[in-house]
């Protein structure tokens, strides 16, 4: 029986493999590696993260040691590329089935992908989520309806629009976005931060925490990247929000109504445990400083998971270096 079991082969779940056999920890790894990653985000798109994002929390195989001169932005598939590389270099095998249940260790380390968590307005019935719209060869000559104003649903009609949609309208509630350089550097000093101060997002003052999530909302959402702006200018834009009429109509706040041949949900994650096949069912998400389930001891989750007890930061793979460490740092203790 290995010492670890990591559920997920992701960003997070390559990572803190990384980590512990760094530690001479023995790992067994279940999943599809970048799973999510593959099937779920679609050809063509191009990542916000610079590179100096990566996975390894040596701080050795990183994105810059694999590609010296990456292009800007990257494109998804170089990243994957680089994913490939990583799980190479660092010997990490990985059991692609899937679990129903927690494996037999000491240890389990769980990075579900965002996959699970997608989050659908209370109307929504069948209409299809970001995460799951990724073929747009059916696009040509169709009208098309996307909820939501981030990055994914920006990129989303750009693409639509470039395999030949006849139109793309998009519904957010908050102001249109502007296009522009956006950096990310303020997250540095705060996942560093984690790494030094012990429950150091829950030691933050409400305000202080409130002053990060305002940052995170203007170079998240009310910035995106320059390089969609002039692909997405025949996209419709309105300020409100959507309803279904009993008629069939998508009647929008400020009284516009379509018909769109499809509606596109963009609108976001929302973590919720019980969703994940494998997880037992948990009284509560609450994590200690290490990551580990306050209900479940031995059990760590990393990732979007986490990001209520450590900080919007480890929703993105910059976090995932700083996340392995704490989890390899507390079960190389045991």
């Amino acid at each position: 029986m290995s010492d670890v079991a990591v559920i997920g082969a992701g960003p997070y779940g390559l990572a803190t493999a990384k980590a512990l056999r760094d530690r001479g920890l023995s790992v067994r790894v279940y999943g599809k590696p970048m799973g999510f990653w593959r099937d779920h985000m679609p050809d063509g798109m191009l990542l916000r993260s610079g590179p100096d994002w990566h996975m390894d929390p040596a701080g050795e195989l990183t994105f810059r040691a694999f590609c010296a001169d990456p292009p800007d932005p990257i494109p998804l598939p170089l990243f994957l590329d680089y994913a490939r590389w990583f799980q190479a270099q660092a010997g990490i095998e990985v059991i692609e089935e899937e679990l129903h249940a927690l494996p037999d260790a000491r240890f389990v380390v769980a990075a579900p992908g965002v996959g699970y968590f997608q989050h659908r307005p209370e109307w929504a019935t069948d209409e299809v989520h970001t995460v799951d719209y990724v073929d747009f060869a059916d696009a040509s000559g169709a009208e098309y309806l996307i909820v939501g104003g981030r990055q994914s649903a920006y990129e989303t009609a750009a693409l639509l629009l470039e395999h030949g949609a006849a139109r793309v309208d998009l519904v957010h509630r908050h102001a249109p976005p502007r296009f522009a350089e956006a950096s990310w550097d303020f997250v540095d000093q705060h996942v560093q931060a984690t790494l030094d101060t012990p429950g150091y997002w829950r030691r933050l003052p409400e305000a202080g925490r409130e002053a990060i999530a305002r940052r995170f909302w203007e170079v998240g959402r009310l910035t995106l990247e320059p390089w969609l702006a002039p692909r997405v200018v025949d996209a419709h834009v309105h300020i409100g929000e959507a309803h279904m009429s009993a008629d069939g109509h998508v009647a929008l706040s400020d009284g516009t109504r379509l018909r769109p041949d499809r509606i596109v949900l963009a609108t976001g994650y929302k973590a919720d445990l019980s969703r994940v096949p494998y997880l037992p069912p948990l009284a509560t998400p609450a994590l200690d400083e290490h990551m580990q389930s306050v209900a479940r001891p031995g059990l760590y989750l990393p990732g979007f998971t986490a990001t209520a007890d450590f900080g919007p930061f480890f929703g993105f793979v910059r976090g995932a270096p700083a996340a392995a460490t704490l989890i390899a740092r507390a079960i190389s203790k045991h």
